[in-house]
């Protein structure tokens, strides 16, 4: 059994490694799997792994909530089917929902057309002591929009900053935005969920098949599916000029689900293990009243038993 454990704990600890990209340099993203190999692949040893991250998570997650000072935004990203919906529903299952805020970006409309692009995000950045969870974010701003340019025009910038150097401008401003939010606390883990177009056919198949999630079929997905060479260049493009020791990036094989949520949950407990997080301690006046109450509860508690005696 001690065995058992020690094996757990060796696996979880040296699971996240192979994914984080801290640097752009040398990066390519076709030399990423989408699926993983070996053990790695043995879905009810990571099914059971998920459930030991889940759980060390929500406790985690307490002590965040407790301690106050920090926060955790992780970021998903990735095409039509990768599991971002899966992986947020499955890793944060054990979680309070009452600390966790998950937020999804739609194409912007509205008043969010009216304001920079990174101004709706900023408005859902999570509290100190909570966990936010974007599903899809600000890069899509250097993805979608790279692949089809044309929605630029729906933000109505002004034409003169609209130059062939508008993504590199672009990338460079989110890296010091995330520069920003890590100085004020606000622990950054980007997730980019790396499916083959093999398994998106397989998964969009059996949605469209599905009466019950043929819902979630939107004839852009075929549309995306065409462009997937320029979508791949994009995100490679986006990971490469925002990788960061303080805001690295994970590109998880997505094709097996059991494994993709299993790497997501813990990379979650590796980020608040890394806090250092501690319950706040009372001091010696707030210890005493604390004593006081308890005394006078213990006493309320006798005096019903002695009552209750006395009726007898």
């Amino acid at each position: 059994m001690g065995d058992a454990k020690t094996n757990g704990r060796k696996a979880l600890n040296e699971l996240t490694a192979p994914y984080r990209v801290t640097s752009g340099k040398g990066f390519r993203l076709r030399d990423c799997a989408t699926a993983p190999t070996g053990r790695a692949a043995d879905k009810e040893q990571n099914e059971e792994l998920l459930k030991t991250c889940s759980k060390h998570l929500s406790s985690l997650q307490e002590r965040l909530h407790a301690e106050g000072r920090w926060s955790l935004l992780l970021i998903l990203q990735g095409m039509d089917a990768s599991g971002k919906d899966g992986a947020i529903k499955n890793v944060m299952s054990g979680v309070d929902p009452q600390g966790v805020d998950v937020t999804s970006f739609k194409a912007p409309a509205g008043a969010e057309l009216e304001h920079d692009y990174l101004w709706r995000c900023s408005l859902a950045v999570p509290r100190r002591g909570r966990i936010g969870i974007f599903n899809r974010s600000y890069y899509e701003e250097v993805v979608a929009v790279r692949v089809y340019p044309q929605f630029l025009e729906g933000q109505r910038l002004p034409k003169k900053l609209v130059g062939k150097d508008i993504w590199d401008e672009r990338l460079a401003d989110i890296a010091h935005y995330e520069d920003y939010l890590a100085r004020n606390g606000i622990v950054l883990r980007k997730i980019f969920l790396n499916i083959s177009p093999e398994e998106q056919k397989r998964r969009l198949l059996a949605r469209i098949g599905d009466p019950d999630k043929m819902w979630k079929f939107s004839p852009d997905d075929l549309r995306d599916r065409q462009r997937w060479p320029d979508f791949m260049s994009a995100y490679e493009e986006a990971i490469k000029a925002t990788a960061s020791k303080s805001a690295p990036w994970y590109v998880v094989p997505a094709d097996d689900k059991p494994f993709a949520r299993l790497l997501v949950a813990r990379i979650a407990v590796e980020a608040l293990e890394g806090l250092d997080l501690a319950f706040p301690t009372v001091d010696a006046a707030k210890a005493a009243l604390a004593k006081e109450a308890a005394a006078k509860l213990a006493a309320e508690e006798q005096l019903g038993k002695n009552s209750l005696k006395k009726k007898g």
